[in-house]
Parts: C-alpha cells; sequence; structure tokens
C-alpha cells in the first residue's frame, strides 16, 4: 500500500510539472484565457439577440435627437462665472 500512495504522488508531481511547465502546451494561463473567451462568447451570443430587437424598437418610435455638442446652459454660466480669476 505503501509503495500505491508514492505512485500517485509521482503522478500528481508529473501532471503538475506538465501543467506548470512554461514550454509545456497546455499550461494554465492557456486554460484560464481560453475558459476566459469562451465565457464572454457565450455571454455576448445570450445578449446580442435581444440587445437587436431592443434596438430595432427604439428606432423606429425615437424622437429626433438634440444637436449634439457644446451647448451654453445655465448649469455651463454659472460655472464660468464660479471660475473666474
Amino acid at each position: 500500500m505503501h509503495s500505491g500512495s508514492k505512485l500517485r504522488q509521482q503522478l500528481l508531481r508529473s501532471q503538475e510539472d506538465k501543467v506548470n511547465d512554461p514550454k509545456s502546451k497546455l499550461s494554465r494561463r492557456h486554460v484560464f484565457a481560453g475558459a476566459g473567451t469562451v465565457g464572454a462568447l457565450a455571454v455576448v451570443a445570450t445578449v446580442l439577440p435581444g440587445a437587436s430587437k431592443d434596438l430595432a424598437k427604439a428606432s423606429k418610435g425615437a424622437a429626433p435627437a438634440k444637436e449634439a455638442g457644446y451647448q451654453e446652459t445655465q448649469h455651463v454660466l454659472q460655472y464660468y462665472q464660479t471660475a473666474r480669476v
């Protein structure tokens, strides 16, 4: 029985060495990067179909937007007054 546990420990060490070896083709970094990529793709795949429907609904009934960019509002004028030196 004692030799069986030694064999098991040696097997586990050799597997850990393969995973931790930077020259190994399958390192922890690659496994976690792959898992992260798969997770991100799964999120995108579930969100996109609903987002395209919402976008289509919003564009049909959307009112014309105000002009974008700088607008001199009362709030901006108040800031200019307080910022004068």
